[in-house]
Parts: C-alpha cells; sequence; structure tokens
C-alpha cells in the first residue's frame, strides 16, 4: 500500500474499511512521514504500514509509540492499546496520531 508523505490526498493504510481515515504521522531514524489509516485498522494491520513505511524487514522486531495528550509515549504492542491510542485521537479531535517507531534487538 503505497504511503503519502506530506501530501493531504487521502489513502487507505489496510484496514477493514468503512471507517474514516485517520492522518498518522510517523517518526522514524530521524525522518517524519505522513500516512492515512482506516479508524478500523488491526494491530497486525498497524504493523505492515509501519513495516512498509519505515522499510523494516520480515522479521525486525520494532516497537510503537504513540504520543498522547501529554505528550507522553505509549507503547502500541496490542488491538486494545491501539484501540485507545484511536479512541483519545477522536475524543480529543486531534489532527493527527503521532506515532514513533524503533528497531529493537532481535536477541532475547
Amino acid at each position: 500500500m503505497p504511503i503519502q508523505i506530506a501530501n493531504e490526498s487521502n489513502n487507505s493504510g489496510g484496514g477493514g474499511g468503512g471507517g474514516h481515515e485517520i492522518k498518522v504521522k510517523i517518526a522514524y531514524n530521524g525522518e517524519v512521514m505522513i500516512t492515512y489509516i482506516d479508524e478500523s485498522i488491526s494491530y497486525e494491520g498497524l504493523c505492515r504500514e509501519m513495516r512498509e513505511i519505515c522499510r523494516f524487514s520480515p522479521d525486525q522486531v520494532f516497537t510503537m509509540k504513540w504520543v498522547d495528550e501529554e505528550n507522553d509515549p505509549c507503547t502500541i504492542q496490542s488491538d486494545i492499546e491501539l484501540d485507545e491510542a484511536i479512541r483519545l485521537y477522536e475524543v480529543n479531535r486531534d489532527s493527527e496520531l503521532v506515532i514513533h517507531g524503533g528497531r529493537t534487538s532481535n536477541k532475547f
């Protein structure tokens, strides 16, 4: 799925369809990229979008953190946490959802 970089045209991020789109600003590796996701996107769908945008390999472990209304980073690791980020985005009528991506070690 194509991404939009600093472009206001609408592009579905691969969600379940039917809902409205959310502007997402992704910060990774010193770059800021803009994409649009469906409000009903799953955690796995967002992971696919992040892999494509940030050019992570299929086996690359990475983290996603969204920035809440108090500018605190909140980790997204499940559908529940993603749903909460989207819910607060809508409640606060934010213009965009800010997500920071980061690589983590593959070794445990």
